[in-house]
């Protein structure tokens, strides 16, 4: 049974509301701290937000049972992970000695306590994997309406919005045909492994282990010969030893397979089969393996190869980023096979259905998102300035709206977005250390959630010392009159 949050008031509890947080510093973990207890003490926030984290945690489950980790818990520890970009050790750590940490989830510190509450690294890391990317969009569209009531000084104020994109780096090894094959038969081999702990009747894989090791021993020789040796005969000799002995397991493994389906497998041997083909192809023939035909990893497929103007390619996937003048993510989305010049179409519609009553005032892009498509499209949104430089040269009549002194300024506060990439990276958004696509969605809904808490509680802040500076400046006139 799991509750929203329960807090038993004793010796050394602090109610949340009451939690003071030391803002001097530059360390993020007191303003995302701060954005936190204002979910936690604005009514309209504290409701919505627990209405959605029960949704998904404790929908269908009883209300019966040993009480589970505190949804208010589990939301802490989700951003704080993401704020410092730190890792599940270190995030135990915190959640057990930090003291302004363990304050805003409405824990003792000391543990004179005998009601000291301790998160063992295992029960952190199952609990927090129990929030989905979904669950985390729809908290994140909560906070961002906040915040945008928060740094709006007129009612009427237009969006101006910036938007770009940046690359994600996946949790993967570089990649060559070579060691992919390598991958798939390791993987294939250990599940015929796990299959014959509960069939001791099957025969014929008694030497497992030495076959394991006889395919590694292949592997490494024929990349020395290929990536180090000089002989080319040598090499595509090393290559066929290779590749008959990965073609010898395969068909054996196509021979289980008959007897004991299992999907697993089967996804696997499908790829020495893929990679078999590509490196003879590659190697022996001296073809060229198009690109839509490689695969990059065999355990995060939806990895792409990326070389956006960049000297040394990067592994991972684009992700489309769209901020407002106060550096707030209103938009973002993970761009899997998709270019820049395709996304302002979809960009548009996901802005009108999530703020239709927000006026536009200006988008501004770079020149990879350019096309008359796309600038049309802005204009028939009614966007106010579409500051989108077109790719080559302009035309006379282009070269003179691009040269306007709103144009220029708005294109000129376009690199703000640069500035906003790379705070989000350090939130995380630099390589995901998580596993699976599942989870690579969820790694960036959570860092973009724990960017906009951020940003959010930087502005608390501001605000706070302002009345502090407000309050000292009446002080100092009281004592001089």
């Amino acid at each position: 049974m799991r509750k929203r949050f329960d807090q038993q008031l004793s010796l050394g509890a602090t109610p949340i509301s009451e939690v003071k947080i030391r803002i001097k510093g530059r360390d993020e973990m007191p303003p995302v701290l701060l954005g936190l207890q204002t979910i936690f003490t604005t009514p309209e926030l504290n409701e919505k937000t627990f209405v959605i984290l029960e949704e998904k945690v404790c929908k269908g489950k009883k209300n019966t049972g040993r009480n589970g980790m505190d949804l208010w818990h589990i939301l802490v520890l989700s951003v704080v992970r993401h704020a410092c970009n730190t890792n599940w050790d270190k995030l135990e750590y915190y959640a057990n000695n930090d003291m302004s940490m363990r304050a805003i989830m409405g824990l003792h510190f000391s543990s004179f306590n005998d009601d000291f509450l301790f998160f063992e690294y295992q029960n952190i890391l199952d609990n927090v994997s129990l929030l989905d990317a979904e669950t985390l969009n729809k908290i994140n569209a909560v906070v961002v309406e906040y915040g945008i009531k928060l740094f709006k000084k007129k009612e009427d104020q237009a969006l101006e919005l910036k938007a770009d994109s940046f690359a994600l780096e996946t949790n993967v090894h570089f990649p060559t045909d070579l060691n992919l094959l390598w991958d798939s038969l390791r993987v294939t081999l250990r599940l015929v492994g796990k299959q014959l702990k509960d069939k001791p009747e099957v025969k014929g894989w008694r030497k497992l282990k030495s076959i394991v090791t006889t395919t590694k021993s292949l592997y490494r020789s024929c990349s020395q010969a290929v990536f180090k040796g000089k002989n080319e005969a040598y090499k595509k000799e090393m290559v066929r030893l290779y590749l008959n002995h990965a073609r010898g397991l395969m068909n054996r493994v196509n021979d289980y397979l008959e007897k004991y389906p299992n999907a697993e497998m089967r996804k696997y041997n499908d790829y020495v089969l893929k990679f078999t083909d590509q490196i003879e192809r590659r190697l022996i023939k001296g073809q060229i393996i198009p690109s839509e035909e490689k695969v990059y990893s065999i355990f995060e497929e939806h990895t792409e190869w990326l070389n956006k103007g960049k000297r040394s390619p990067e592994l991972g996937n684009n992700i489309l980023i769209t901020t407002n003048q106060n550096h707030l993510i209103l938009d973002y989305k993970i761009m899997y096979k998709e270019k820049d010049p395709s996304q302002i179409e979809s960009l548009l519609a996901r802005l009108k259905e999530n703020f239709p009553n927000q006026k536009i005032e200006s988008l501004s892009t770079d020149k990879g998102f350019y096309s008359k498509e796309n600038k049309q499209q802005c204009v028939d949104a009614q966007i106010g300035n579409v500051i989108m430089p077109k790719k080559g040269k302009p035309t006379k009549e282009e070269y003179e709206s691009e040269h306007t002194e709103t144009f220029i300024s708005l294109r000129r506060r376009h690199s703000a977005v640069e500035s906003n990439i790379n705070m989000l990276e350090h939130h995380g958004l630099n390589r995901c250390p998580d596993r699976g696509k599942a989870h690579y969605e969820k790694y960036v809904a959570l860092s973009v959630l724990a960017y906009n808490l951020h940003h959010i509680g930087n502005e608390l802040v501001r605000q706070r010392r302002e009345k502090e500076r407000i309050a000292l400046q009446r002080k100092g006139y009281r004592q001089a009159a």
